[in-house]
């Protein structure tokens, strides 16, 4: 997959994140300044699932983010998405020298949105975004 190729795709999962987030939310991330949540336990939460990522525990944080989620609390959702943005934001270099991909955060999207009661909006949304070479 060439390069041109990986940066839309990566491009398609930001809209996708942004389109749920604005759907669901109500939150424009373009504005939104940073990952705050209004809750200290939460912004604690992320702070640390975010510093994973940055030190390359990507399957780790994601393990961590969904055995983390409360099913009864939708804004976990919000949590969730904001954590595959972050991987989402992450070359493709890093996420491969670090055994993670992009079908890996479209496949964590779906499964949170599935979760929260939102499979089928995710659904729509991704279906037609390939990361196969």
């Amino acid at each position: 997959m060439g390069m041109i190729e990986r940066d839309y795709i990566m491009r398609l999962i930001y809209e996708v994140i942004r389109t749920l987030l604005k759907l669901i939310f109500h939150i424009d991330i373009k504005k939104k300044n940073g990952y705050m949540f209004e809750e200290e336990q939460r912004s604690e939460r992320c702070g640390e699932l975010l510093k994973l990522i940055e030190l390359g525990k990507l399957n780790e944080a994601e393990n961590q983010l969904m055995d983390g989620l409360d099913i009864h609390d939708k804004r976990d959702l919000e949590l969730a998405l904001y954590v595959y943005a972050a991987l989402n934001e992450k070359d493709s270099d890093f996420l491969e020298a670090h055994d993670f991909s992009r079908k890996e955060i479209l496949d964590g999207i779906r499964t949170v949105c599935r979760i929260y009661g939102y499979g089928s909006i995710a659904e729509s949304l991704t279906d037609e975004i390939d990361t196969e070479p």
